[in-house]
């Protein structure tokens, strides 16, 4: 164990940072050890963690102190901000910089920076196609991400940017699985129209950012995108129709209509889907399935991941 090379996680009880530290646990001949990185050291997930052999170490990522302690004699770092906590962008940006700062102190020999696209540049504020939040931003959670990608390079830390996917488990934890009617009959309602979504289960998330770290420096300095399929609202509908055992229909949500549902960060869901929709060839491109699969030859694919957690999905 003292002689493995220590990879700090943040947000090591989360969905992504709790694959890669399992990912790395699990595999008894790994050459890398987990710091796991949490809030609060002694949760179920955290202790879970330590079980498996985890060295667990609380951790507040808004202060500078706490990080630069935690990435002390670390070879690398998974590093992952919280959006949906706090539901600032600028929140985010300036968590990154605290991270960035004592990636750099520590002399860390590879990052990475769990990131999405800064969607202005596609689609500029000035551009009405879409409303703009907050004054300044278009999907303030992809947004905030894309624009701290600059200062992980100008930082000099060797990273590598990886861009994610669609998490399948919004399914069954964010409500976007399909919904019953006042008829009874389950729709799915998804803001895609007949463009393709790429998706992943979270846990491959951190398989393949583990599998980034053992390629060593293969893929520093590159920006990579992960994902497990491209899959249209009728083909993932299909598939839940079929994993569920009943029909189910699909409902292409109008941008608009979703935007207006009114739960917090509606109108940033909304204009990240425009985004995916819109952009679809660029989107679908940039987060590679085959790619993917080198790096975690375990990617489960839609129907792989709905055998496993159909049952998880709460039917309402």
């Amino acid at each position: 164990m003292a002689d493995k090379k220590i990879i700090a996680i943040l947000g090591s009880t989360g969905s992504q940072g709790g694959g890669i530290a399992k990912a790395i646990l699990n595999d008894k001949t790994s050459e890398f050890s987990v710091r796991a990185l949490t809030r609060n050291p002694n949760s179920d997930k955290a202790k879970a963690l330590a079980d498996m052999g985890a060295e667990v170490v609380a951790f507040d990522i808004d202060n500078y102190e706490s990080i630069n302690k935690a990435f002390s004699d670390v070879y690398g770092v998974y590093a992952v901000t919280f959006f949906w906590e706090h539901f600032s962008p600028e929140k985010e940006i300036e968590q990154a910089k605290l991270i960035a700062k004592a990636a750099a102190a520590n002399k860390v020999n590879h990052l990475i920076w769990s990131t999405l696209e800064d969607t202005r540049n596609w689609i500029p504020l000035h551009d009405n196609r879409m409303p703009t939040l907050g004054g300044k931003y278009k999907v303030p959670h992809f947004d905030a991400k894309g624009e701290a990608n600059k200062i992980f390079a100008d930082s000099g830390v060797p990273t590598t940017f990886m861009l994610t996917s669609f998490y399948w488990d919004n399914l069954i934890y964010f409500g976007m699985g399909p919904k019953k009617g006042e008829d009874g009959n389950l729709t799915f309602a998804l803001p895609m129209g007949d463009k393709k979504l790429p998706g992943i289960a979270a846990e491959d998330i951190g398989k393949c950012a583990y599998g980034i770290f053992k390629a060593g420096d293969k893929y520093i300095g590159q920006t990579v995108g992960i994902t497990g399929e491209h899959l249209t609202g009728n083909q993932m509908t299909d598939a839940l129709a079929d994993a569920l055992g009943q029909p189910i229909n699909y409902f292409p949500v109008p941008f608009d209509m979703y935007r207006g549902f009114g739960f917090p960060g509606a109108d940033d869901l909304g204009n990240m889907f425009q985004f995916k929709h819109d952009f679809e060839e660029y989107f679908c491109g940039a987060r590679n399935i085959d790619f993917s699969k080198s790096l975690n030859p375990e990617l489960k694919t839609f129907k792989d991941w709905l055998k496993e957690n159909k049952d998880k999905i709460p039917l309402e």
